[in-house]
């Protein structure tokens, strides 16, 4: 019968679930045996295919256009009607699965995430991880309309990014109260969407049987590599290595502003007084240049991207309403991966780009493997494919390898994305911290007047060189403009242990460009068919927390700064 499947998430976007309830019905009553798994896993994986594409593609919908109600309701009623039933003829089919006792090649690992995913699910939670899916689109929302009036028009908060690279102190300033205010205004609306998150995730972990929320997402994070406890581990790591170096960069920043303090608007202007870079103007420089660079980066990866972009695979540009942040996410039945973003026209759009590209090339590189299980694999290496990429294209971002640059102003763009690869890891640690109290002290976190708190203690801890006086309630307050709090939580730590994954990546790269490369693609195509450990091997670098690997890629960082500054 699964011939009568669409080809096509669009047309399978349409059906009801009494069309699609036949095919796992289908699938749950068949006899597994060893020469039949095979094609049952590939049944299943073309039916999650569909699932998963229409999910998406209603899911993009609402974040291109957060003001879009028609497409809410359409996502929200997916959720409702097809995804709720699904996750429940899913479980039945990873009992089965389970049950048999069969272990089909390159299925070990996710054999032991099928496992921990029977083992959380309850009936009870289907309906309340659709009430988090909705509460994550509401603060879409919110975010999504902060708009402010500046020199006679409307603005978003993104596409006032690039003021505060302007050499005028006073207009920065300026510029940063103005957005600040427009955020303050949201604080009480997400204060109450804070504590909706906080009482639904903590219900999700009792009803699977755990005491705190923490525990349930580890497992269902499939984090198996590490603890809880190493992730305290490594914020004393980041106090100890990072945020002395953070420090150093500070304290440089000030002197050669000829500052008495560092304040808020400081931080993104040029310390030597230079224009901002502006690497383009139009998007389409941003696409054709970034193109450019990964072909040399790596003539298939280039290949890919150029893809991409015949296929209107991107949607790269902030306008008003458009959800925060960037993303890449899966087409699963066309195995083509989409990258959205906020583009102003400023550096770090760059790197955002090469971020999420090195995203797109670990979903071309897996997406070979027959099996959706095999396609999912932990936030750790997936950051490692972006991070690294991020580094891995660096030595092409002059004009001379098509990219964005003179010589001078790409040492310059290398040095400002290696300092902020620094400066990160005492930010995340923030981030990282507040959740770990967040979702072990619940009573005291339902109360945001306590996470404001808890924020500027942690903020003193790991963020000590940047002068906040006058300014406590927008410091306080940053948890609240921190999306992976509120959409995706404990998912921050990733970055900060994938960024000790893609620097050694890096170090690999220096010695042997095209060796590291190698290694980093053989990583990718890997998927996730081998644990975390051996996935980070692969790609050339070891999977740690401690002070002693943070201080080798911190002082690899220091000293590469020191020879980018004579360019």
């Amino acid at each position: 019968m699964f011939d009568k499947l669409p080809a096509s998430a669009q047309e399978f976007i349409n059906w009801e679930w009494s069309q699609i309830e036949p095919f796992y019905y289908d699938l749950a009553s068949r006899s597994l045996e060893p020469d039949t798994v095979a094609e049952w896993l590939a049944d299943w994986t073309r039916l999650s295919a569909l699932v998963s594409e229409s999910y998406v593609r209603l899911y993009v919908a609402t974040t291109l256009n957060t003001a879009d109600q028609a497409a809410v309701k359409r996502f929200h009623d997916f959720l409702e009607h097809i995804l709720e039933p699904v996750e429940a003829a899913d479980q039945r089919l990873k009992e089965t699965l389970l049950a048999s006792g069969l272990q089909p090649q390159g299925f070990e690992i996710p054999l032991r995430n099928l496992r921990a995913d029977a083992e959380l699910f309850r009936p009870e939670n289907i309906p309340l991880f659709t009430q988090e899916r909705k509460l994550s689109t509401e603060y879409d929302q919110i975010i999504g309309a902060q708009t402010v009036q500046w020199e006679g028009e409307e603005r978003t908060v993104m596409q006032m990014q690039p003021v505060f690279q302007e050499l005028d102190r006073a207009r920065r300033e300026r510029a940063w109260r103005l957005v600040s205010e427009r955020q303050l205004a949201d604080r009480q609306k997400l204060n109450g969407l804070w504590q909706q998150f906080l009482a639904l995730r903590q219900q999700i972990a009792a009803n699977a049987g755990f005491d705190d929320y923490r525990a349930f997402r580890w497992k269902q994070l499939k984090r198996f590599d590490y603890t809880p406890e190493d992730c305290l581990t490594f914020h004393q790591a980041i106090e100890q290595v990072a945020v002395p170096a953070a420090s150093r960069l500070y304290a440089r920043r000030q002197a050669r502003l000829g500052v008495e303090t560092l304040r808020p608007w400081d931080l993104d202007v040029d310390p030597l007084g230079r224009p901002p870079l502006r690497p383009f103007t139009a998007v389409a420089d941003l696409e054709a240049h970034a193109e450019a660079i990964f072909h040399r980066v790596d003539p298939q990866l280039g290949a890919y991207f150029s893809t991409m972009r015949q296929e209107k695979l991107l949607d790269l540009d902030n306008r008003k309403h458009k959800a925060p942040g960037g993303y890449q996410i899966d087409l699963a039945v066309v195995k083509r991966p989409f990258i959205f973003m906020n583009a102003v026209g400023i550096h770090d759009d760059v790197q955002t780009l090469l971020h999420e590209g090195g995203h797109a090339f670990h979903w071309f590189e897996c997406s070979r493997l027959p099996y959706a299980q095999q396609w999912e694999f932990g936030a750790e290496i997936a950051e490692v494919a972006s991070m690294s990429m991020e580094l891995l294209a660096a030595p092409y971002l002059n004009h001379d390898s098509g990219g964005f640059y003179s010589p001078a102003d790409a040492a310059r763009a290398r040095i400002e994305h290696l300092e902020t690869m620094i400066l990160f890891w005492p930010y995340m640690a923030v981030v990282d911290a507040f959740q770990h109290w967040a979702y072990t002290h619940v009573d005291q976190a339902s109360d945001p007047a306590n996470c404001d708190a808890q924020w500027a203690a942690l903020w003193a801890r790991f963020m000590p060189s940047v002068d906040w006086g006058g300014l406590e309630d927008a410091m306080m307050t940053g948890w609240q403009r921190k999306l992976h709090i509120f959409q995706v939580p404990f998912y921050y730590v990733d970055y900060g242990l994938a960024q000790m994954g893609a620097l050694q990546v890096w170090r690999n790269a220096l010695r042997d460009q095209a060796q590291a490369v190698q290694q980093y693609r053989a990583a990718l195509a890997l998927g996730g068919t081998r644990p975390l450990p051996e996935l980070y091997a692969a790609a050339g670098a070891k999977f740690a927390f401690d002070a002693e690997t943070l201080s080798e890629v911190v002082g690899l960082i220091e000293q590469t700064l020191a020879a980018l500054e004579v360019v």
